[in-house]
């Protein structure tokens, strides 16, 4: 395997460090990135990537190792895989009509192994923890974290403490995490108390810190760009428009738009929408501001995955959005909602948090940001079943219509059908 000098670099001061020196921050205090020499990405090629897809082996199967070069210069034994990723694009007239775009794709995150894009981070992350030596492991989340976490732990024989605000995490995300295996600190606070902890934890208790802060959870991220772009024949779309929450996946998928785009692999750069909810939109407010100031607040939207005020990368996310002149919206609850009935009306299902891309989609066409013949991918990140108890409290606030019950008669069963 090709293997490229890799770093890790600071995104503010530039200071460097070793890969394996277990660290998330710079000395300065900025986030940490993995870098590697100029111009690597022009020393592979898609080819190689694409001539993985018929391959049965478990690291090529992976929609995250397939693209191993560029990921983590590893030994391949050292992986810890499911493997993830080799997720579904999928197109709908319906849901193309109802943003108002005539051509809108959307990927499918929630269906990786755990149900969400946290895997593809997970493994990379994990598999550099075991590198270190690490022997237990630890995040912060509102669910989807801590599933794939203790998830990975698990297969990697490694100890798992998740710290979740105490209840507000959606029950199916937290009985993954328990039938994982994990110990689960219920945190009496919110997400972003959970994450200070976790982080005080990782520093003065020895644990490995597996949140978005740790640079290799967007190494792993950052290939659903390079998937979406496999998927659309190397292909760059014009816009990618994506959930933002903590903001690693703007910089992940940014930080792969910008590679992908130097190492002359795509002839154009598309444009990163971040589209965050109303109640938790302080990335909405820097933008809006021209990020002269950075926003924290009190977080509060029923898209769970994304109710977080005080988003840890907020540097990278930054500059992804400048590089890429992107931009950042903010949708309602509502509008988060109504999205997510026809996502799931056609047939593709997704937690409430997922739907911020079409929701998001919809108000920029709305605005003129997007044009109508622009092409579009947007990205849903966790599966439907992640948060039905959304579903079940919608259908009983309009009065329960399609779940009759009913005598084991035939006659029921034609009054019903009419």
């Amino acid at each position: 395997m090709t293997r490229f000098d890799e770093r890790l670099q600071c995104v503010s001061c530039e200071a460097r460090y070793g890969v394996l020196e277990v660290r998330y921050r710079c000395e300065c205090g900025g986030l940490l990135s993995l870098e590697r020499k100029v111009g690597w990405a022009r020393e592979l090629s898609p080819a190689q990537f694409d001539a993985r897809l018929t391959s049965r082996r478990a690291v090529d199967r992976s929609g995250v190792w397939r693209f191993r070069e560029a990921v983590l210069g590893c030994d391949e034994r050292e992986i810890v895989t499911h493997p993830e990723g080799a997720t579904r694009l999928y197109e709908s007239a319906r849901l193309a009509e109802y943003a108002g775009i005539a051509s809108i794709r959307f990927k499918h995150e929630g269906e990786n192994p755990t149900g969400s894009f946290k895997d593809r981070g997970m493994t990379v992350a994990t598999t550099q923890a075991v590198r270190t030596g690490a022997r237990a492991v630890a995040c912060a989340s509102t669910g989807n974290t801590s599933a794939s976490l203790a998830a990975y732990a698990a297969g990697a024989g490694l100890r798992a403490i998740v710290f979740v605000p105490a209840g507000k995490i959606a029950m199916g995300k937290l009985a993954q995490t328990l039938a994982y295996g994990a110990t689960v600190l219920a945190v009496r606070g919110d997400f972003d108390d959970a994450m200070r902890l976790v982080d005080e934890a990782s520093t003065k208790l020895g644990i490995y810190l597996l949140n978005s802060i740790n640079p290799f959870r967007i190494e792993g991220q950052k290939t659903i760009g390079w998937e979406i772009l496999q998927d659309l024949n190397w292909h760059a779309p014009d816009w990618i428009v994506l959930p933002a929450g903590n903001l690693g996946n703007t910089s992940a998928i940014g930080k792969a738009m910008l590679e992908a785009y130097e190492g002359g692999w795509i002839d154009k750069l598309p444009r990163i929408a971040s589209v965050q909810a109303l109640g938790a939109n302080p990335f909405y407010r820097g933008f809006m501001g021209g990020f002269q100031e950075r926003f924290r607040m009190q977080a509060e939207t029923i898209a769970s995955a994304i109710r977080i005020g005080d988003p840890v990368s907020w540097d990278k996310a930054r500059a992804v959005i400048a590089k890429t002149n992107g931009v950042v919206t903010e949708v309602t609850d509502d509008a988060i909602l109504d999205a997510k009935t026809a996502i799931d009306a056609a047939g593709i299902g997704c937690e409430p948090a997922s739907a911020c891309s079409l929701a998001g989609a919809r108000r920029l066409r709305s605005e003129g940001v997007i044009g109508r013949d622009e092409t579009v991918v947007g990205i849903l990140t966790g599966n439907l079943l992640k948060d039905p108890e959304i579903v079940l409290k919608r259908f009983e606030r309009e009065g329960g219509s399609r779940m009759i019950e009913i005598d084991p008669k035939i006659d029921d069963v034609a009054r019903v059908l009419g």
